[in-house]
């Protein structure tokens, strides 16, 4: 019987067979989709349709052209016909021509607005405002030609100002017809208010011109016409009599400052000098007014640093006229300082960022002049490197003026300037991100108030020198006492130092006790910075030339006293194992003795010893697993030592100087080959063959005596041997390749006798069999030459 599975698995079957149908089904449709798609012609696809031209204007702006070309024609020809054509018509006729023009050009834009035609009544409103001013000129030239010119602009342009404020105001808009309930009740003229704002910019300043009136009043007048920009620009919506109300404040407002803040700066008197402070903080007022009214807080922000700017030339000018010229900073200074005081007011955000940003910039320029005394003061003192011991000055400016630099005038409160700085810097800055730079600023300052302290005060040179010193030793203290790093100040001490060490030059006990002294500071705080330790050693090293010069000693057996920096730069950097001062310290002691060895330059003899005892102090160095490089130094420091004795005696054997290289070079060869057998012959023995190899051979070609071409046959004889017996190729390339150029410039003279013996077919008969000879052992040439290069090969 078959057998038949339960109801439930053959529904599973089932329901399985049909979903492999279906996956089938689908399979062959796409197949069937997909030829017919390819049994059909292909279809070209439509072309792109061709580009269009747009316009190239639009027509609100050709419009716009159109109208403002009208108005400037209709303009021009009613100039032409006033200048021109006047005089050819009666005061009736002239009168009636004019004001018929003017009133229908001024009374146009009505009829226009009523109809919405805008732009055409901005261009007609423009016109008629051109012929008021022509009106005005003809008045002028009818009625009243002789009045003063500047007085009646001024009169006319205020009247005018009037007049177009009056019909831009009229003329603000006009009702719409009552069906249009969707567009804008009311069209407004543009034109007439900016324009009379601009007319508005005259009348003073011209008034100030017509009465002949002084500087001051001039200033007055543009400072005032300046302040009444500023409110409209704050008051009026209007975007284009906004515009050109800032363009106003900002261009009269800074002319009239720069006239008020020269006229504080040539002011003499106390009466100039009050006036001027009086311009110049009316232009304060209306710049912190502005600032305050700005809805721009970048804006507000330097108009408000520029008024604090204004306020400080106000107030810091006052008392500049009454005092000596080096308190003019100063006096500047303090009303910088009185200004950033407002800093911690309840002004907005803006205005104080604004004085805060006048005072620093006026701290800035006071450093800035306070720079060039500190500059004498530190630079000077190195003028004194080419004039050792030559007398000590008698005051501490005449000390740091050498050469003919001269000290800087007004610069007796540069200290003052540096000091009140600071203090700024160190009170004013708390609690934020920059406090740490301003402890950094603050201390330069300081470090250079003191610095240039004694040349300002002209103090004598001793007690210039003392407190120089004492600045290192409290700098130096307070490095050594802080419990972190202070890289800058150690750093403003190190350059003190240097400025202190060159003034000690002038006298010969001064030199050594301010070099043992600072000798002694910078390695008492050695564990303080990796600079220390170099800067030690570098005094230390002045001192020792400083102490030989001063005992009459030449300059050879000064390098030996001057050995003694290397010594102790060697032993200090093996202690300062991880040490990130222990590089430094090792540099600055090879420095020193390449300073003994060319104090040794003029006597050989001591210069053989100079080099030998470098070459000890490398070889100690070498000794230490990390600086096994310096055996390769100390080696080079032998050789040269082996070279200069030699020569010292008078050897002029080449084989004297090569042999003391050869020989230790190839120990370390073979040394480095028992502990790599896989280095190359060539790295191993290669250098040190060659070094005597090679010179001997060009000295023996040049010899004409037998012997050295003899042992040098011998010694490169030897060395093939050598080189063959070990399977080596460096010494049995280098070797052989000396024995055959050896052989050769023996037999050359012999060579040469035979040549000229033999008749001279016979070179070239030689030469083809030769060549026939090669020619027909050609493969086994071949063969015997790879058999060669194999074995060659085979060699280390």
């Amino acid at each position: 019987m078959t057998h038949l599975p339960p109801p439930a698995e053959e529904l599973r079957l089932l329901d399985t067979e049909l979903r492999q149908l279906d996956a089938r089904r689908a399979l062959l449709l796409a197949r069937r989709a997909w030829l017919i798609t390819a049994l059909r012609p292909p279809v070209a696809p439509p072309p792109p349709p061709p580009p269009v031209r747009g316009p190239e204007a639009t027509a609100p702006r050709v419009q716009n052209v159109l109208l403002v070309l009208g108005g400037a024609l209709l303009t021009i020809a009613a100039i032409a016909f006033t200048l021109v054509s006047w005089g050819r018509m009666g005061i009736a006729g002239r009168a009636l021509v004019l004001g018929a023009v003017t009133l229908a050009a001024l009374g146009s834009p009505v009829l226009l607005l009523r109809h919405r035609l805008r732009s055409t009544a901005e261009a007609v409103a423009g016109l008629g405002l051109a012929l008021t001013v022509l009106d005005v000129y003809a008045l002028h030239e009818v009625a009243l030609p002789d009045t003063n010119g500047l007085g009646y602009a001024a009169i006319a342009s205020a009247v005018l100002a009037a007049l177009w404020t009056a019909y831009g105001l009229a003329l603000g808009g006009t009702r719409r017809p009552t069906g249009e309930a969707a567009t804008p009740a009311r069209l407004t003229l543009r034109l007439p208010l900016p324009t009379a704002l601009a007319a508005a910019q005259l009348p003073l300043i011209l008034w100030a011109a017509a009465a002949d009136a002084g500087a001051p009043v001039v200033t007055g007048a543009l400072l005032v016409t300046a302040a009444l920009d500023t409110a409209v620009a704050l008051r009026v919506p209007v975007r284009s009599v906004c515009l050109v109300a800032a363009v106003g404040a900002y261009g009269l407002g800074g002319w009239g400052s720069f006239a008020a803040g020269w006229l504080s700066w040539t002011a003499t008197g106390p009466s100039a000098v009050a006036r001027a402070a009086a311009l110049l903080l009316f232009a304060a007022a209306i710049a912190l007014a502005a600032a305050w009214r700005l809805p721009d807080t970048n804006v507000a922000t330097w108009v408000a640093s520029a008024g604090g700017l204004l306020t400080v030339a106000a107030l810091g000018g006052v008392p500049r006229s009454s005092l000596p010229g080096e308190w003019t900073v100063p006096g500047y200074l303090v009303c910088a300082v009185a200004v950033s005081a407002a800093v911690r007011t309840r002004l907005p955000e803006p205005m104080r960022r604004g004085l805060a940003l006048a005072a620093a910039s006026v701290q800035a320029v006071a450093v800035v002049w306070a720079l060039p005394p500190v500059a004498v003061a530190l630079l000077g003192p190195v003028a004194r490197v080419g004039r050792v011991w030559t007398g000590a000055p008698s005051a501490a400016r005449e000390a740091v003026t050498t050469d003919g630099v001269p000290w800087p005038p007004y610069a007796a409160t540069a200290p003052l300037v540096l000091v009140v700085v600071a203090t700024v810097l160190a009170v004013a800055v708390r609690g934020t991100q920059w406090r740490p730079r301003a402890t950094i600023g603050a201390s330069a300052l300081v470090w250079a108030a003191a610095l240039v302290l004694p040349a300002a005060l002209d103090i004598p040179y001793w007690a210039g020198m003392s407190a120089q010193g004492l600045t290192i030793v409290a700098a130096l203290a307070y490095v050594a006492r802080s419990a972190e790093p202070r890289p800058v100040l150690f750093l403003l001490a190190l350059v003190s130092s240097v400025s202190l060490a060159c003034l000690s030059l002038a006298a010969e006990g001064t030199t050594l006790g301010v070099l043992a002294a600072l000798t002694v500071l910078f390695a008492a705080v050695s564990g303080r910075s990796r600079l220390a330790p170099v800067a030690a050693l570098t005094y230390a090293t002045a001192l020792a030339c400083a102490v030989g010069a001063s005992l009459g000693w030449p300059s050879q057996y000064i390098a030996l006293l001057v050995l003694v920096v290397p010594v102790v730069a060697a032993l200090l950097a093996a202690r300062l194992v991880g040490s990130p001062a222990r590089v430094p310290v090792e540099v600055t002691g090879a420095v020193a003795g390449l300073l003994a060895v060319g104090l040794a330059v003029p006597a050989p003899p001591l210069l053989a010893l100079v080099l030998a005892l470098c070459a000890v102090i490398a070889a100690g160095t070498a000794v230490r697993e990390d600086r096994r490089a310096a055996g390769y130094a100390a080696t080079a420091l032998f050789v040269l030592a082996a070279w200069v004795r030699l020569a010292c005696w008078g050897v002029g054997s080449v084989e004297a100087y090569t042999l003391p290289v050869t020989v230790p070079a190839l120990l370390v060869g073979a040394f480095g080959r028992r502990k790599d057998p896989l280095t190359s012959s060539w790295t191993a023995y290669g250098a040190g063959l060659s070094v005597t190899l090679v010179p001997s051979l060009l000295t023996a070609w040049v010899d004409p005596d037998w012997p050295r071409p003899l042992l040098l046959g011998v010694a490169a004889l030897a060395v093939t041997l050598v080189g063959a017996r070990h399977r080596l190729r460096a010494p049995l390339v280098l070797g052989g390749g000396v024995l055959a150029l050896d052989a050769l410039h023996e037999l050359a003279p012999y060579l040469v006798q035979m040549a000229g013996a033999l008749p001279r077919w016979v070179p070239p008969a030689l030469a083809g069999l030769v060549l026939l000879a090669l020619g027909a052992t050609y493969e086994q040439r071949i063969r015997d030459a790879r058999r060669v290069r194999e074995v060659l090969g085979r060699m280390r």
